[in-house]
């Protein structure tokens, strides 16, 4: 019995806390000075000279604004320019493993939803994906054309950069010189 009654208590308090507590934050005051440079300091204990503010409890709402279509940036429509930075044009990649690492350039700033590939001798490398740094493996050794494509976030191909030819130079298994 002694555990219900202390249950109901503790209860009890909680319940008297939960409702006095928003009256005791309607009841808090909110005093104003200024310090010798001006500036405005607020409190909530009162200090000498300092003046009371009175706020009204009312909720402060504001509506949304309406954007017109008009006022609405299209991603279609800003013309995109993409290049490719590394490898630089003519460069000879050398790398035994095959790996060439690929940096585009987006302009003006590349945005959320936007999508790029790379582009390999004709061959896609892989699905789009959001930033413009890739990383080819394997790739064979000889002359290569590449390309970077800029893919909007419906799918639609929106810019696609110069071809770029560059040399990958790996050592042969026949004649390892």
């Amino acid at each position: 019995m002694e555990f219900f009654e202390y249950m109901k208590n503790v209860l009890l308090l909680i319940l008297f806390l939960a409702v006095s507590l928003p009256l005791t934050a309607q009841e808090k005051k909110i005093y104003v000075t200024k310090d010798a440079n001006g500036v405005l300091i607020f409190s909530d204990s009162p200090t000498a000279g300092a003046e009371q503010l009175t706020l009204n409890n009312k909720i402060n709402i504001m509506e949304a604004t309406k954007i017109s279509p008009a006022a609405s940036k299209s991603i279609e429509a800003e013309p995109y320019n993409v290049e490719i930075v590394e490898p630089e044009e003519q460069a000879t990649v050398r790398d035994n493993t095959g790996s060439v690492y690929i940096t585009g350039k987006i302009t003006p700033m590349f945005q959320r939803g936007l999508r790029v590939r790379a582009i390999l001798n004709g061959q896609p490398q892989g699905e789009p994906q959001n930033n413009a740094v890739f990383i080819l493996r394997n790739v064979d050794r000889g002359e290569h054309k590449l390309q970077i494509e800029l893919f909007d976030p419906n799918g639609k191909l929106i810019a696609t950069s110069p071809t770029r030819t560059f040399y990958l130079h790996r050592i042969s298994v026949i004649s390892p010189k």
